[in-house]
């Protein structure tokens, strides 16, 4: 699983996974995944290029669907070089961005896998309704879905009770690298309308209920 990084970063690392992409993911359970930032705007075609790729030289492909984390960086880097910003102009924009990546993807399995890694409802289901209605079952090989440790617990608890193959995501490593990470994926998390008063009433609910079953 190969992280997402700044663009400036992003395309070195694009290169690297599509060569271990075309020298590991040559079965129908690709070993290699790299992660797409949907808030960028060259993130749709960059996908549109790599399954016409992997079609073309026969390899699988694996990607973990984001929306993105480095807005204020990327905005800064941008003004002060004096380039167009690559991040989407609204929270909308990033929203049909990554949308579209869904769909594109959902619609290529037969040469990709998906990795879901949101704490979006909508998203979320927008998945879950598509394999029901291609009648899937809930632990289809190629979709997976993954929330941050102690994020959006009631989205990936109520998956997993379902079948659904989820993965909680539990990042770690030196306190000046993890602290301003985890900040970051707060304020994310923020953005998504209503979902944090929401998550903390839910937590509020369960404490109420663990307490009483206690009592």
């Amino acid at each position: 699983m190969i992280d997402a990084e700044e663009s400036w970063l992003q395309n070195a690392i694009d290169m690297i996974a599509l060569e271990l992409m075309r020298k590991y993911n040559t079965t129908k359970t690709p070993l290699i995944f790299n992660t797409t930032q949907m808030y960028r705007k060259d993130r749709l075609p960059y996908l549109e290029s790599l399954i016409y790729t992997a079609k073309k030289e026969g390899f699988q492909i694996g990607i973990k669907l984001v929306r993105g984390a480095y807005m204020e960086t990327e905005q800064k880097r941008a003004l002060e070089k004096g380039y167009p910003s690559p991040i989407c102009d609204s929270k909308n924009a990033t929203d049909q961005n990554f949308n579209a990546a869904l769909e594109l993807l959902l619609s290529n399995l037969d040469q990709c896998e998906l990795f879901l890694g949101s704490h979006n409802e909508e998203s979320i289901l927008k998945v879950v309704h598509w394999m029901k209605e291609k009648e899937l079952p809930a632990n289809y090989s190629k979709i997976w879905f993954s929330q941050l440790y102690g994020m959006a617990d009631h989205i990936s608890f109520n998956l997993a009770a379902a079948g659904y193959q989820v993965v909680k995501y539990l990042p770690y490593g030196p306190i000046k690298e993890v602290i301003p990470y985890l900040i970051r994926r707060a304020e994310e998390n923020t953005s998504i309308h209503g979902q944090t008063p929401r998550e903390l009433k839910l937590i509020k609910k369960e404490l109420k209920r663990r307490k009483a079953k206690v009592n």
